[in-house]
């Protein structure tokens, strides 16, 4: 009997799973459900794997035949197999759109959009989604079920997505918590992600800190002087230069993410590369009175759309749109406070001392070459920037750089304080 064992377990694995597949072909026999939930709809995708797909419904599938002779027939039989329903019971409306092949893994997958409507002029709220493609007939199959997209709960992006649970043999219906969380919820999530852009991205900090170097000092006869420059008349030019970058970059944020302006990413970051270098010429030399205010304001137009880029790369748009440039534009706003309160005390410590016209002079050649660096890599020119790892270390260590500069700025309150015009 015993050396019958053998054959008798390959029996029962091929009248359970069918044909056993070759080895290394979809080891973790796993297929996914991904979800996007919006206010009056969900929408997402079904991802099917081609040989168990073909295991399930017991024919002779390939990557051509499933958009071609078998198309109709994996339409009716998908459709049958996904179903959804209100917490009370009630039936949603379940559709499928045009599929598509993609592989996934290393292993060819019949891609389905799936589109999720509760009754007419209902909002979407907790629903049952049940769903048996070919976990009904594969006993090893699992399909993992994510909401990969839901602003209320703070899911935007793909490192918040959330898993919801397994469909396997056993299990053919999974809750959705779609009526969970809040706008206010979602509007935390845009402004962590605001901050984080702005905090992550050293282009836009070195473009704020251009224009606030020059902040604590005034222009004459084309050079920059601190006799008539007072602490007051100081941080009032620093909030002049903030509020100008914020009206700019909120102003074509707004038309940029509701579709009124459409500009390629490439010359917009090149052009985001060019606002840092005239800051930091501005910071040399200035080019005009009160020039950092309208660098602020013209380059904010700029750097806002690189935002909006953002928003629509993350799929925030699928949010509510009023809420999300909302948030995003806060956390902007809040990085750049918390900027400006991190440097610009030690800014106008140093700017009495004789070190200052160094200072802002390195500071701003610093500025001056990284920005030259961006221009060439982002207009193609150059393969690669040589200045990424600095620059990448500079912006993970913000408070050490901050540091820095108040320990430089009290030293030379010390060493090297004057009461006469700093020129440069």
């Amino acid at each position: 009997m015993r050396r019958f064992l053998p054959l008798l377990l390959l029996t029962v694995v091929m009248l359970v799973g069918g044909p056993v597949p070759p080895a290394g072909a979809h080891p973790m026999s796993t297929s996914a459900v991904l979800l996007d939930i919006g206010a009056d709809r969900v929408e997402g995708e079904i991802q099917l794997p081609v040989d168990r797909l073909a295991i399930a419904v017991h024919r002779d599938l390939t990557a051509g035949s499933v958009l071609g002779a078998d198309k109709a027939f994996l339409m009716s039989y998908v459709t049958q197999h996904v179903s959804a329903s209100g917490a009370d019971g009630t039936p949603w409306t379940v559709g499928l759109g045009t599929p598509a092949v993609r592989t996934i893994d290393a292993t060819a997958h019949l891609v389905y959009p799936l589109t999720i409507h509760p009754p007419a002029g209902e909002d979407v709220t907790d629903f049952r989604l049940r769903y048996d493609v070919i976990v009904e007939e594969l006993l090893t199959h699992q399909v993992i079920a994510t909401v990969r997209h839901d602003f209320d709960r703070g899911i935007l992006k793909t490192d918040d997505a959330e898993t919801l649970g397994v469909f396997d043999w056993d299990t053919h219906t999974l809750k959705v918590p779609a009526g969970e969380g809040s706008w206010l919820r979602g509007l935390t999530a845009t402004a962590a992600l605001g901050m984080r852009h702005v905090g992550e991205g050293a282009d836009h900090l070195l473009f704020l800190l251009m224009l606030l170097v020059p902040a604590p000092l005034a222009a004459a006869g084309g050079r920059w002087r601190t006799g008539d420059s007072s602490p007051r008349r100081s941080v009032l030019r620093v909030l002049h230069v903030v509020s100008a970058f914020a009206l700019g970059h909120s102003l074509t944020l707004a038309l940029a993410a509701c579709g009124v302006i459409d500009l390629p990413s490439r010359p917009v970051e090149t052009l985001i590369g060019l606002s840092i270098a005239v800051s930091a010429v501005h910071a040399l030399r200035p080019l005009v009175a009160r020039g950092e205010v309208l660098i602020a304001a013209g380059f904010g137009l700029v750097h806002g759309l690189a935002f909006a880029s953002l928003i629509g790369e993350l799929g925030l748009d699928r949010g509510s749109l009023v809420t999300t440039l909302l948030g995003f534009n806060l956390g902007i706003e809040l990085t750049q406070l918390l900027v400006v309160a991190l440097v610009m005390p030690s800014l106008l410590v140093l700017a009495r001392t004789a070190v200052y016209p160094a200072f802002r002079i390195g500071l701003a050649l610093v500025g001056l070459v990284f920005s030259v660096s961006w221009m060439l890599e982002r207009s193609t020119l150059t393969s690669s920037d040589p200045f990424e790892s600095a620059q990448t270390w500079l912006v993970g260590h913000p408070l050490l750089v901050a540091a820095t500069v108040a320990a430089t700025a009290a030293a030379a309150r010390v060493l090297a304080p004057t009461g006469t015009a700093a020129r440069g």
